[in-house]
């Protein structure tokens, strides 16, 4: 049995621009490192220009995690954007041939009639053989729209499928997380009382009519979900750039809008034999059963609190961490790959793989020459289409050539990664090696910034100055 450390964000940005430093968000200050980050957004700034210029380039929060993670050696795994919500999975670099069947999308409710405005949007994988599911919603708000809130997450909940025939549907996943700004506030208790509660750290006398609370008592649904204790501040309102609830002639009523909560897949539970009218188990139950026996999966939430120090939006940020501890249905990748000799610039190169399992090749299928510490698939030096330039075959193991003009000069430690185009994900991931600093162009002195006129991404621009 192995444990995975998950870290979760859940913040209503209110369209303010990333602050410069998260590492108190992230906890990277912590001795311990999570496996996962799941960073779930909403109110990024989507007006006109950002919509457009979001669809080529990443926003500016996407580009704030991945420059601060992709250091620390984790790979933007998938993302999700619908306008105002984003939804960035992050996962340590070691375990990234071991996710696959991803996929996102995206869900709108308009209940008011505000196109894109509020909704889902949800990543789904299978991290060693288990199927997760991520879903960050932004509901209706106001008071009065508790019941509506229920109605949207139950459409989301309905409405969302899958190409899997596995998980097509997202109770069908093994582990759902459902978080975001839920907008569910605090009923009956006068703003006096809610403030003073809060004052005192008292949070436990609110609990009771916090509304997300009181619709689990009635709805079938949210019965099945697990949340922590709220045991901190209520995120919103405040004003901004301060830790001050609103003071403004609206007065709003502080309240738990942001929220972090879990549902495992209910286990199957097995006819009574004395039961007349038992009913046989399909297949797809059956199979069920055999998986919760065999891989076993469990969830523990170590942390679930607010982080006070961010003002930029008035709601605070709320951070989740849990240690999920599962046996692995898979160990060993699908493609085993390694540079084969010295690697620079003067000559031109040779990268080996051998397929360690059977698994759906495919002639767009690719392998990238990726600069350590790189942020997501996109972000490689080069790549190789693996049946055009396949060299020779033998025994299973297969020689791919890299030409030297697509080699960077300078040099500097590398991976390789082959990338399924079937299965849509990096599939196997060789060992960090050096790629040579070219004597040619020391001698000649020619160093360019770009070779081949190939464009390269911001995050390769550092690589090749």
């Amino acid at each position: 049995v192995w444990l995975f450390g998950l870290h979760m964000v859940t913040w209503n940005v209110a369209t303010a621009d990333p602050p410069d430093d998260v590492t108190s968000l992230l906890h990277l200050s912590s001795p311990k490192s999570p496996d996962l980050y799941v960073i779930g957004l909403q109110e990024v700034y989507s007006g006109p220009l950002r919509i457009v210029s979001d669809i080529v380039f990443d926003d500016p929060w996407s580009q704030l995690f991945m420059s601060t993670l992709a250091p620390r050696n984790y790979v933007k795994v998938s993302s999700m954007r619908m306008q105002g919500l984003l939804l960035l999975f992050f996962s340590k670099l070691e375990h990234v041939p071991f996710i696959r069947d991803i996929q996102a999308t995206y869900t709108r409710t308009g209940i008011f009639g505000y196109w894109g405005n509020k909704g889902g949007v949800s990543i789904r994988l299978s991290f060693y053989g288990h199927m997760l599911c991520f879903l960050n919603c932004h509901l209706a708000a106001h008071m009065k729209y508790a019941s509506e809130r229920v109605d949207e997450f139950e459409y989301i909940m309905n409405t969302q499928t899958f190409d899997c025939k596995k998980a097509p549907q997202i109770v069908d996943h093994r582990l759902l997380f459902w978080f975001g700004d839920l907008n569910f506030r605090i009923e009956d208790h006068g703003m006096h009382f809610v403030r003073s509660c809060i004052n005192k750290e008292t949070y436990n006398l609110l609990w009771s009519k916090d509304q997300l609370t009181m619709m689990k008592k009635k709805e079938q649904m949210l019965q099945e979900f697990d949340e922590g204790p709220l045991d901190f501040q209520p995120t919103y309102k405040f004003d901004l750039n301060s830790d001050t609830y609103d003071s403004s002639g609206k007065k709003r009523k502080p309240a738990w809008t942001d929220r972090i909560l879990w549902r495992l897949r209910p286990k199957v539970s097995l006819p009574d034999e004395q039961d007349e009218n038992k009913v046989e188990l399909d297949a797809k139950t059956l199979k069920q059963l055999e998986e919760d026996e065999e891989y076993p999966l469990k969830i523990r939430q170590d942390l679930y609190t607010s982080n006070m120090e961010y003002s930029i939006s008035d709601h605070k940020p709320v951070v989740g961490i849990f240690t999920l501890e599962l046996r692995k249905m898979y160990k060993t990748p699908l493609v085993r790959l390694q540079p084969e000799g010295d690697w620079s610039a003067d000559i031109d190169a040779m990268v080996v793989y051998s397929p360690l399992q059977p698994f759906p090749s495919s002639t767009w299928d690719w392998i990238g020459l990726y600069k350590v510490g790189f942020s997501s698939v996109l972000d490689y030096i080069t790549y190789t289409w693996v049946k055009d330039d396949e060299v020779a075959f033998n025994e299973e193991v297969i020689q791919v050539y890299v030409s030297k003009e697509e080699i960077p000069v300078r040099g500097g430690e590398c991976v390789l990664c082959y990338y399924s185009n079937t299965l849509q994900c990096i599939i196997g991931i060789s060992e960090p090696f050096m790629v040579l600093e070219s004597k040619v162009a020391i001698e000649e002195g020619v160093l360019p910034e770009r070779i081949n006129g190939l464009d390269r991404t911001v995050a390769n621009d550092e690589f090749w100055k």
